[in-house]
């Protein structure tokens, strides 16, 4: 094509008056002539059915596609990665099931992978796969048909090949003392949205999913911030994708963060329960809700599909030394002092607001670290509440003013 258009223009070089408006309709018919450019490959429909003992799963694609399949166990799930797709679905499937499948979960795993991951009733072997060609009204699917199996059978049949699931990157930045950042400098304020991508977090009123609701709050948070003219920001994510809990970790430190809020949102069996809260981390739990909430929040990399390895060990051995315990120091007097104080004026507070548990996403040894939950979208006023641009611009700006705060106390303490 570009030797075709390079020879034309170079042929009109000898009629300048033809010149302008011949290349300009030579170069539309030729681009019209040529073939489309491809379009990100799309999920059309999603199907679970039963078929003498088997559940079939079938994914209807835009075009030919071809899967990485693997299992992992405890609990038991098989995962379906493909290249980067929309999942342009006529309705959401999030947490169908059906068969041998207790229910599903898809999204975008990371830049250039989409993931779906079956989460099963017990062990499952992947019996076949085959991709269909488009026939008629039918386009392209992915036929996947599992088997019940027992627990070794599973291990080895699924066992994930040499590749298929890199480790997230573990490289850790070397534990980071208060005299060694530059004077000086803007605070940086690591904002992240919690789950994305495969892992919905929770599912409330109407639907809603807590990954899209809390990153709308941490692009506001991110928004307000860059107003004040004041800090440094850094979002571990700014779209639709799943981000694994120790990635979150690494990141706030090789920014160098001097502070971390992780966004989230709640539901609770209890529809009348509401209001805002803000944890810190303790091995201790506050109380059997907050060690709940840390246990279940703990389990987004086992959500996303991952293979945890030595992940649980890491965290757990994190150093707790006089670095952290300067650390969750500044992490409380945040929480507590700042943020339940600012908010509480204008927004409603869940009974006994800050709390603390093993939360694996504040286990940076250096950077003080809060979770924020925003309120709880199963309490039918407030996830409405929470839903509006203009509740959410409000209880950002308390955000913003507890932040404010505790950078002012900081820098009159000589500590940042």
């Amino acid at each position: 094509m570009q030797y075709l258009i390079a020879n034309f223009c170079s042929r009109l070089s000898g009629w300048p008056a033809l010149r302008p408006w011949a290349a300009a309709l030579v170069l539309f018919g030729l681009l019209a002539a040529s073939p489309a450019v491809s379009q990100s490959l799309k999920v059309r429909d999603i199907r679970i059915g039963v078929h003498n003992g088997s559940t079939r799963f079938v994914i209807e694609l835009s075009d030919s596609a071809e899967p990485r399949i693997f299992g992992l166990p405890d609990p038991y799930r098989v995962v379906l990665d493909l290249p980067e797709a929309d999942f342009d679905l006529a309705q959401d499937q999030t947490g169908a099931g059906g068969g041998l499948i207790e229910r599903l979960r898809y999204g975008l795993f990371r830049p250039g992978t989409s993931r779906i991951v079956l989460d099963l009733r017990g062990p499952a072997k992947v019996g076949r796969h085959f991709l269909l060609r488009p026939s008629g009204a039918k386009p392209w699917r992915l036929v996947v048909d599992l088997v019940a199996t027992e627990h070794a059978d599973f291990v080895q049949a699924m066992r994930p090949a040499a590749g298929v699931a890199p480790p997230v990157a573990s490289d850790s930045p070397p534990l980071r003392m208060d005299a060694e950042r530059p004077a000086g400098r803007r605070p940086v304020i690591v904002v992240d949205a919690g789950h994305g991508g495969v892992d919905p977090g929770a599912i409330g009123r109407g639907g809603v999913y807590e990954k899209t609701m809390v990153l709308a709050y941490a692009r506001e948070l991110n928004r307000q911030l860059a107003q004040t003219n004041r800090y440094t920001v850094v979002m571990t994510r700014d779209r639709d994708i799943f981000l694994p809990l120790r990635e979150r970790v690494r990141l706030a430190r090789q920014a160098e963060a001097d502070l971390f809020l992780s966004l989230h949102v709640n539901t609770h069996p209890k529809p009348s329960t509401r209001g805002l809260s803000v944890y810190t981390l303790s091995e201790n739990a506050s109380d059997r809700e907050a060690a709940a909430l840390a246990a279940l929040e703990n389990k987004a990399d086992v959500i996303g599909g991952m293979d945890l390895g030595g992940y649980s060990d890491e965290v757990q051995n994190i150093l707790i030394d006089f670095a952290q315990t300067k650390t969750n120091e500044l992490s409380v007097r945040f929480a507590r002092d700042m943020v339940v104080r600012e908010v509480g004026g204008n927004a409603n507070l869940l009974a006994r607001p800050w709390r603390s548990a093993g939360f694996a996403v504040l286990k940076a040894p250096d950077v003080p670290s809060v979770l924020v939950e925003l309120g709880y979208i199963s309490h039918r006023d407030e996830a409405r509440q929470l839903r509006s641009p203009d509740y959410r611009a409000m209880l950002v700006s308390s955000l913003v003013r507890s932040i404010d705060r505790f950078f002012d106390m900081s820098q009159r303490a000589g500590l940042n």
